[in-house]
C-alpha cells in the first residue's frame, strides 16, 4: 500500500497541512492479476500500464505486478520507464514506434511493437535481421471496424504471410469497439474477421481480449490478453459493478474535512450560488477539488462517503475545495471523506459526472507526492 500526501516545511519539522491522499493498495492489484488468470488460464497477460499505469503510478503498480507476463504501454517513453526500473518482462507498443530512431531504440532494448502501417514495416524491415536475432515478435494490428489503427481485410493477410515468409514471429492482434455492449453488431462482424485472418495465417498468435473481452468471451482468449481497467478494480461495462466482476479497487482518494459551517433555508454555497439550501443544514468543506483531480461538473447527483455513509456533494467543485452536506452526521475537523474507493465506487463517481471510471483514473493530478507506508 501506498499513500500520497500534502505537506509543507517549516523550521520546526514538517507540518502536515493539507491531506489529500490516494491510496495504492498492491494486494489487490495482485487479487485482479489473479483473477485474470483464472479467466484466461492458458493464455499468457500482457498487463496494461499505460498512462501512468491508469493513473495509479508506474512505479506504485510493477511489485504488484511482477508475476505479469508481460507489459503493455501506448508509447517508447512508457517502455523505457519500466526497464529503468528494472522490470525486463516483454513489452509491447501498442500504438508501435512514431520514427526510424524509435525502433532502433526498441530493438536496443527488447521492446515489441505493433505494427498498422506501412511506414512501420519499413522501418521494421529495415532492422530485420536484429529484430529476429533477438526472438521479438511482430504484432500486426488488424482494422476490423473500429477505424483508429490497422491493415484492412484482406491486405493484412498478405503482410503477415510475407512478414512470415521473411522470418517473422507474428501475433494477429485487434481491438474491439464494444466489447461492453451486449449485443451490438459490430461485434460479431469484428470476431468473424479476425477468425477468417487467423485462419487464412495459420500458424499464427492471437490477441484480441481487452478486459470486457476477457469476460465476456473465453473462447476468444488466444495466446495473450490484454487487460487493463479491470487490473485497477474498475469494470468495463456500465451495468456490471465490480462486485460482479470480483474484482477490488486499487485505488482509494480521501480528504479531510478543513472546515465546518452551519447555513439557513434560502442560503447558497460556493461558486455562481448554484445551490441553495432549502432547510437548515450543516455542510462541510473538504480539501479536494478539479486542481487534484476530482470532477468539476456533475450532471446527476454526486456523493462521497464519510465513515461508510454516503452524503452529497453540494455546490460546484471548486480548484481545491468541495462543500459537502453533514446534517445529522458525526463530522469534525480533520475527519476522513473517502471520494472514492471501496465505499463509493470510481464507477459510480463517474457516472455521476457523464464519463468512465477510467477517466478519472488516468487524469489524476500530479499535485499528490507519492510515499510508500
Amino acid at each position: 500500500m501506498y499513500e500520497i500526501s500534502f505537506y509543507i516545511c517549516h523550521s520546526q519539522g514538517v507540518t502536515r497541512v493539507r491531506q489529500a491522499t490516494v491510496y495504492i493498495d498492491s494486494q489487490a492489484l495482485q487479487y485482479n492479476l489473479n483473477r485474470v488468470k483464472q479467466l484466461a488460464p492458458t493464455a499468457k497477460i500482457v498487463s496494461m500500464i499505460k498512462a501512468n499505469a491508469y493513473g495509479h503510478g508506474v512505479k506504485d503498480c510493477l511489485d504488484a505486478l511482477s508475476e505479469t507476463d508481460a507489459f503493455g504501454v501506448a508509447h517508447l517513453e512508457e517502455a523505457l520507464e519500466i526497464r529503468a526500473l528494472g522490470f525486463q518482462q516483454p513489452i509491447t507498443l501498442i500504438e508501435g514506434v512514431f520514427s526510424a530512431d524509435e525502433m532502433a531504440i526498441s530493438i536496443e532494448q527488447n521492446i515489441e511493437i505493433v505494427v498498422h502501417h506501412q511506414i512501420q514495416l519499413d522501418w521494421l524491415n529495415a532492422h530485420k535481421d536484429i529484430y529476429i536475432a533477438k526472438g521479438l515478435k511482430v504484432w500486426v494490428k488488424l482494422n476490423s471496424g473500429m477505424n483508429r489503427l490497422g491493415f484492412k481485410f484482406p491486405e493484412i493477410i498478405n503482410i503477415i504471410n510475407t512478414l512470415k515468409a521473411d522470418g517473422f514471429t507474428c501475433v494477429l492482434a485487434m481491438h474491439f469497439a464494444n466489447a461492453d455492449a451486449e449485443n451490438h453488431p459490430l461485434n460479431e462482424q469484428q470476431k468473424n474477421q479476425f477468425l477468417d485472418v487467423k485462419e487464412a495465417c495459420d500458424p499464427i498468435m492471437a490477441s484480441c481480449c481487452n478486459s470486457a473481452a476477457i469476460f465476456k468471451w473465453p473462447e476468444l482468449n488466444f495466446d495473450f490478453v490484454r487487460p487493463g481497467i479491470m487490473l485497477y478494480g474498475a469494470s468495463p461495462f456500465a451495468d456490471k459493478s465490480v462486485q460482479d466482476l470480483d474484482i477490488k479497487p486499487v485505488m482509494t482518494f480521501t480528504a479531510e474535512i478543513i472546515a465546518l459551517n452551519e447555513i439557513q433555508a434560502g442560503e447558497s454555497v460556493g461558486y455562481g450560488s448554484t445551490f441553495v439550501a432549502e432547510q437548515a443544514m450543516n455542510i462541510a468543506i473538504v480539501s479536494i477539488g478539479y486542481g487534484d483531480g476530482y470532477p468539476r461538473a456533475f450532471p446527476k447527483q454526486n456523493y462521497v462517503a464519510i465513515n461508510g455513509q454516503t452524503t452529497r456533494v453540494i455546490g460546484r467543485v471548486a480548484m481545491d475545495m468541495i462543500a459537502i452536506d453533514v446534517t445529522g452526521l458525526n463530522a469534525r475537523l480533520g475527519t476522513i471523506v473517502e471520494l472514492w474507493g471501496e465505499n463509493r465506487l470510481v464507477d459510480d463517481v463517474a457516472e455521476a459526472n457523464g464519463t468512465i471510471g477510467y477517466e478519472l483514473l488516468c487524469r489524476m493530478s500530479n499535485r499528490p507526492v507519492r510515499k510508500k507506508l
